[in-house]
C-alpha cells in the first residue's frame, strides 16, 4: 500500500537554489507499427466515438455487434466471431463483453503543449496497469489536462490498462517523458505548482490555497515518491483520513486528490472574484 495519506511527519520540499530548470520530455507521434489492444464495451465504444483513433481491426460477437449498432457505432463494420475467438486473444480473466479492437496509438501532445490552465497528473514510476488505468479513468472524469509518465517504469496504454481506464484514454492525453525531473522543471517553468502527494507532507491537500495550473505528483505503491522527485516539488501534501485505515491505494488517492485540488482551485477563483467585486472603486 502507498503512504500518501499517512499521518504527518516533518518534511520540507522546494526548488534547489541556483539550479536552472531543464527542459521537459516530449510526446508527439507514435510509431506506425505499434498496436493498442482494446476490449470491453467502454474502451471500444469510446475509441469508435473518437475521430482521432484509427481502428485497424474490430471483432465482435453477434451480441456485441448488435450493441454497437443500437448505440449508432456501426460505422466500422466488425468481423463477427464467436466469443471463444476473442477469449483466445485476451488474458484468461479478461471481461471483453464481446468486443475486441486493434488500434493505432493516439498521438500525444508535447509537454509544452499541455494547457496551463488546469490540473495535470504526474506519475513517478507507477507500474501496475490496473492502477494506471483507474487513474486515467479518474483523470478523464475530472477533466485533467494530461497525465505525464515516464518511458520506462510505466505500463503501455493498451490491454489491461485500457480496460481499467474504461474509455478514459480517448479523453486524457498520456505524455511519456524520458526524464521525469526535467519534465517537472519544465512544467514549473510554465507556471505549474508542483504538489507531491506524500504521507510526509507538511499540510493536508485540502488546506492548500491552490490556483491553476497545478501538477499533482504521485509515487508508486509502497515506495511513494522518489527522493529527487520530492526535492523538486514545490509542496508536499498529505491526505488526512478520519478512519482506522490511514492510507489509500494510489488510484484511489489520485481520484481523491483530483477532487480536492479541482475544488480548491474553483474556490480560490470564486473568492478572488468576490474580493474584486467587493473592493470599492478607485477614486
Amino acid at each position: 500500500m502507498g503512504d500518501w495519506t499517512s499521518p504527518p511527519r516533518p518534511a520540507k520540499a522546494g526548488r534547489r537554489p541556483g539550479k536552472p530548470a531543464p527542459r521537459g520530455g516530449r510526446g508527439g507521434p507514435r510509431r506506425h507499427d505499434e498496436v493498442v489492444i482494446l476490449y470491453g464495451w467502454h474502451p471500444v465504444a469510446e475509441a469508435l466515438r473518437n475521430p482521432g483513433r484509427r481502428i485497424r481491426r474490430l471483432l465482435a460477437t453477434e451480441n456485441g455487434a448488435k450493441r454497437l449498432a443500437d448505440a449508432g457505432l456501426d460505422a466500422v463494420n466488425p468481423e463477427i466471431v464467436r466469443p471463444a475467438v476473442i477469449d483466445r486473444l485476451v488474458s484468461a480473466d479478461a471481461v471483453h463483453q464481446g468486443l475486441y479492437a486493434e488500434c493505432a496509438p493516439l498521438d500525444a501532445p508535447e509537454l509544452d503543449d499541455i494547457p496551463a490552465d488546469g490540473v495535470v497528473l504526474v506519475l513517478d514510476q507507477v507500474t501496475d496497469p490496473h492502477n494506471v488505468g483507474a487513474i486515467v479513468r479518474s483523470a478523464a472524469a475530472f477533466a485533467a489536462r494530461a497525465i505525464v509518465t515516464t518511458n520506462r517504469h510505466s505500463p503501455e496504454a493498451t490491454g489491461v490498462l485500457a480496460k481499467a481506464a474504461s474509455g478514459g484514454l480517448e479523453h486524457t492525453p498520456v505524455v511519456s517523458v524520458q526524464n521525469l525531473a526535467r519534465a517537472l522543471e519544465a512544467l514549473r517553468d510554465r507556471g505549474f505548482t508542483l504538489v507531491g502527494l506524500d504521507g510526509q507532507g507538511e499540510a493536508d491537500l485540502g488546506d492548500l490555497a491552490l490556483t491553476a495550473p497545478v501538477a499533482l505528483v504521485l509515487g508508486a505503491e509502497g515506495k511513494g515518491l522518489r527522493q529527487k522527485t520530492r526535492e523538486i516539488c514545490d509542496r508536499l501534501a498529505r491526505i488526512d483520513l478520519p478512519g482506522r485505515i490511514d492510507s489509500l491505494n494510489v488510484s484511489n488517492a489520485a481520484a481523491l486528490a483530483l477532487y480536492v485540488a479541482t475544488r480548491a482551485i474553483r474556490q480560490t477563483a470564486v473568492s478572488a472574484v468576490a474580493e474584486a467585486t467587493a473592493r470599492p472603486p478607485a477614486r
